[in-house]
């Protein structure tokens, strides 16, 4: 027992002594927080279009106010949205309205302004004068105070509005995108008004939405579900997600440091000092609470962020991860998930020197562990599909499967019949996968499926 929690140490401060795990460690929460973040640094820091608007021709007289009209409604609509997220964020978050108000405001911000017309542009005759005097405008030998990003020409071709844009970059196509949208909200309401129909209604209509309640008589209150109530079918889906991660991520550390171990002679040292039985399950073990630092440091992190962020939802993610014991069938598909898979990565690494030898047996594997995952979107909106509850019942699957389906309270004979199956397994791959673990480490056969097979039945020691 000492060898084994000797090399369970080992096994684990081999990587938690690393800066690289920690920042590692570290990357997925700041890159979610990032991946959430960074649209909006980027839409904020986005710069804001200096444009010069002329109307070409007589025929194009009011389409330059309609091009204003339509920036200042979507600067308005851009305000209220950003209000409205801000006092909600602060509502959440217990703070006072507008706290949030600075950080936000320069999301709301309009991305085009107008600028007044230069003199030698609006005296430059219709047609290629102006063109080329909108190229000189626009090229890097007029100084940047007085060089617009964009000069949009308004004209009206067979009677419909159109526009020439020429901008100072040529990538860049939000001025194209804005003046369209302009125009074809110009002409759809002189469409509607040479209709006899008032534009302000039709916008009145398509902006209507209903609201519709659902009831449910297994909701929390017995009638209106809530968002408390689909919390739960939430709640399953992250942790089968997690649990994924936790799996692939400490298989795959298992594999590679085994590997690692066999190409560099240092199995063989370790087995002249200890079993392969004690070497696996330390070496198991050791992973085991790399995995459990993993989930442990993920788990303070978005705990901490919820409740600061969140204090209400974070109380009611507790209620619902302690309501009849489901953080304990959490642990349990956790651990018979992580040891069916790790014993088996494991007795992959013990026949392989190099990442190309795994990638034989990899292939089926990974192939294997995505099919879960392609199946679990469906427990979230029917945990009681017959493809889901078959599915369960595979024992590789029944960690990620069952994860899902237990915040819904799926049948207790599903819950210890497919506990009981995966617990079943992992002994199994367990005693399985040590005899492979030994016949690899002892011996220096080129794997394959053949032999990998030969090995775990006990014909390749």
């Amino acid at each position: 027992m000492n060898r084994v929690l000797l090399i369970a140490r080992r096994e684990f401060l081999a990587y938690a002594q690393t800066v690289g795990f920690w920042l590692s460690l570290l990357a997925l929460p700041l890159f979610a927080v990032l991946g959430g973040a960074l649209p909006l640094l980027m839409q904020g820091a986005d710069p804001v279009r200096a444009v010069v608007l002329i109307e070409e021709t007589p025929a194009a007289s009011g389409l330059a106010e309609a091009v204003r009209q339509t920036l200042a409604e979507e600067g308005q609509r851009r305000a209220d949205e950003v209000r409205q997220a801000t006092e909600q964020a602060a509502a959440s978050a217990g703070a006072p309205p507008g706290a949030a108000d600075g950080a936000l405001a320069s999301i709301s911000q309009p991305r085009l302004r107008f600028v007044a017309t230069s003199s030698d542009l609006s005296t430059a005759a219709a047609g290629p004068a102006r063109d080329a005097v909108a190229r000189r405008l626009l090229s890097d030998g007029t100084p940047p105070a007085d060089r617009p990003d964009a000069v949009v020409f308004l004209t009206r071709e067979q009677g419909v509005p159109a526009a020439r844009v020429w901008s100072a970059r040529a990538s860049d196509d939000t001025v194209r995108d804005f003046i369209r949208t302009a125009l074809k909200d110009a002409n759809r309401e002189a469409v509607l008004r040479a209709a006899g129909i008032d534009a302000g209604v039709v916008d009145a209509t398509e902006a209507f939405e209903p609201r519709i309640a659902v009831f449910s008589p297994r909701s929390a209150s017995g009638g209106e579900v809530s968002f408390r109530d689909r919390l739960p079918g939430f709640i399953g889906l992250a942790m089968c997600f997690i649990l994924w991660s936790l799996i692939i991520t400490g298989a795959s550390i298992l594999l590679n440091s085994v590997m690692e171990e066999k190409s560099n002679k240092i199995l063989e040292v370790l087995l002249s000092s200890a079993s392969a039985t004690e070497i696996l399950t330390g070496k198991v073990l050791g992973v085991a609470l790399l995995t459990l630092t993993v989930l442990v440091v993920w788990g303070g992190i978005g705990a901490f962020a919820l409740i600061t962020a969140a204090p209400d939802i974070a109380a009611d993610v507790g209620s619902v991860l302690m309501r009849n014991g489901l953080i304990f069938y959490f642990a349990a598909y956790i651990v018979g998930g992580y040891l069916m898979y790790a014993v088996l990565f494991a007795a992959i690494g013990a026949f392989c020197e190099t990442p190309r030898d795994a990638q034989t047996l990899m292939g089926p594997i990974m192939m294997v562990l995505v099919i879960p995952i392609l199946v679990v979107q469906m427990s979230l909106v029917n945990p009681d599909a017959a493809v889901v509850r078959f599915m369960s019942w595979v024992p590789f699957f029944t960690p990620f499967l069952m994860s899902a389906r237990a915040p819904s309270e799926p049948p207790l004979i599903e819950v210890i019949g497919t506990m009981a199956g995966m617990f079943a397994m992992a002994l199994l791959m367990v005693w399985l996968a040590g005899r492979a673990f030994r016949a690899g480490a002892l011996s220096d056969v080129k794997l394959s499926w053949k032999s990998f097979a030969a090995a775990m039945g006990g014909g390749g020691r």
